[in-house]
């Protein structure tokens, strides 16, 4: 007996060791912080921004016609605002409504970059726009914000970032390498006829840059349980996104004779059984980076944990959403309550982790569910986008912007669970990144894409500050 109590003591001082050591390799990936010249912005960018989110730029559907008075106005108004990067940047119009500026750099030997943005809104649900402080796109100034549909998403980011170009076109500033600044009008439904043909246009006429940069990264605050400052996520890939419709076909028949198996019942067991049997939590690239990045910045005991995901990485990947996602989001089926109808369905949508595929989805439902139900793709489909890396010149200078401009944050590369424009931009880049300084803490989480969407004035001018320096640290 003391034998065993010896060996048992044995290996858990091994394990402790192993934990420790592997604790103790878990560094700090942070760079160093040096000073910023400051910036000094005009008065006007506010209204300029407020202005911006008065044109209802909306996409309602990937069918859907754009407005085209509420874009070739938004166009205009672009014109107007910003006279210099008109007059000293080449437009393209891609598709009629998707912009395309080129800021020719004085060094051919160096490739581009591309700085992307998007001009689309999502809609606003009618019934709630009683609880808005102000109309969405009445583009509210407060003392301490700017309110209104698409100050988070996107206009926040792609105003900013022509006020940034604005700032050095009056600085005289000629970059070395040159920029594109490319922004599309259906990124909300997609982008199969905005950012995907700017893509398509750009590589027609073999441009390959060092670094694509869109949003889907943001400053997180009080969002990281550990973490006293703010988080810098940098996201490095975003998972792929399939929708697929169940359906259920019968005899029907009346509701006093019900069958053994009946439309809605099938199909509701269809639901349950996906949502019992999700896909398993995989540790993939990016999520590992993540783990080193942020591990060595926690507590010692969190920090032990993400240095030894071998034993705690199920808690862990499970915090991280670290799998292929299962949500039902549309069901439909019936037309009387004393009738069982003969058809039933349900559309399930997928959120897809590096690793998996569309198809590898569909086997699953297909191995998970009855026989009897058919299975069919519905809608946008992508596979999740391949993950850039952390070791190239693009990454560094980014992260060194972002530690240089917010030193009190922590760079933490990740992966993103919405989609965004920049997956189509993988083949006309060494590396696409996600990341403008948007700050998002609790109270901010939900007004993405809902009620009282607003940004505050001081983190709106970082976001032009961020562009800025970014541009120069690029050239």
């Amino acid at each position: 007996m003391k034998k065993i109590l010896k060996l048992i003591g044995a290996i858990i001082v091994i394990v402790l060791g192993i934990l420790i050591v592997n604790m103790l390799r878990l560094s700090s990936k942070q760079v160093a912080s040096d000073t910023l010249e400051t910036v000094t912005l005009p008065n006007d960018i506010f209204q300029n921004l407020s202005k911006a989110i008065q044109y209802p730029t909306i996409s309602f559907s990937e069918e859907a016609i754009p407005d085209s008075t509420a874009f070739f106005g938004f166009h205009r108004f672009l014109e107007e605002t910003f006279p210099l990067t008109h007059e000293k940047l080449t437009l393209e119009k891609i598709n009629d409504y998707s912009l395309l500026y080129t800021w020719k750099g004085s060094d051919a030997s160096k490739k581009p970059i591309i700085l992307m943005s998007h001009q689309d809104v999502v809609p606003v649900d009618e019934p709630t726009l009683g609880d808005w402080e102000a109309g969405p796109f009445e583009g509210k100034i407060t003392a301490t914000d700017i309110l209104g549909r698409g100050t988070l998403d996107d206009k926040g980011t792609l105003i900013g970032l022509l006020e940034a170009v604005e700032k050095l076109l009056e600085e005289s500033y000629q970059p070395s390498r040159t920029i594109y600044l490319a922004s599309g009008h259906d990124e909300e439904v997609g982008g199969a006829n905005g950012a995907s043909a700017i893509a398509a246009h750009l590589k027609v006429k073999g441009v390959h840059a060092a670094m694509t940069l869109d949003e889907g990264g943001f400053i997180a605050e009080d969002l990281v349980p550990g973490v006293d400052g703010p988080v810098a996520m940098v996201n490095l890939a975003e998972k792929g996104f399939a929708s697929f419709r169940l359906i259920v076909e019968t005899s029907g028949g009346h509701s006093s004779a019900p069958p053994r198996e009946n439309t809605i019942g099938m199909l509701a067991q269809a639901i349950v059984d996906l949502e019992n049997n999700q896909r398993p939590y995989k540790l993939v690239k990016p999520i590992d980076y993540q783990l080193e990045y942020m591990g060595a910045e926690l507590p010692f005991f969190k920090k032990m944990a993400f240095a030894n995901p071998w034993l705690f990485k199920k808690p862990i990947l499970e915090a991280l959403n670290a799998h292929t996602t299962t949500a039902p989001t549309i069901i439909g089926g019936g037309v009387k309550n004393n009738v069982i109808p003969t058809v039933a369905e349900a559309t399930i949508n997928f959120r897809i982790l590096p690793g998996e595929t569309i198809e590898s989805v569909k086997q699953h439902i297909i191995n998970t569910i009855s026989d009897k139900i058919k299975v069919e793709t519905v809608g946008f489909l992508t596979n999740p986008s391949p993950v850039s890396s952390i070791d190239s010149e693009s990454f560094k200078i980014l992260e060194k912007t972002i530690r240089d401009m917010f030193p009190k944050s922590i760079v933490v590369p990740g992966l993103v669970g919405g989609g965004t424009d920049a997956r189509y931009f993988y083949e006309i880049s060494d590396d696409v990144y996600r990341f403008y300084p948007i700050r998002i803490g609790p109270d901010s989480m939900t007004r993405f894409h809902g009620i009282d969407e607003k940004i505050s004035k001081d983190n709106y001018k970082e976001i032009i500050g961020f562009s800025y320096h970014l541009i120069k640290k690029f050239n």
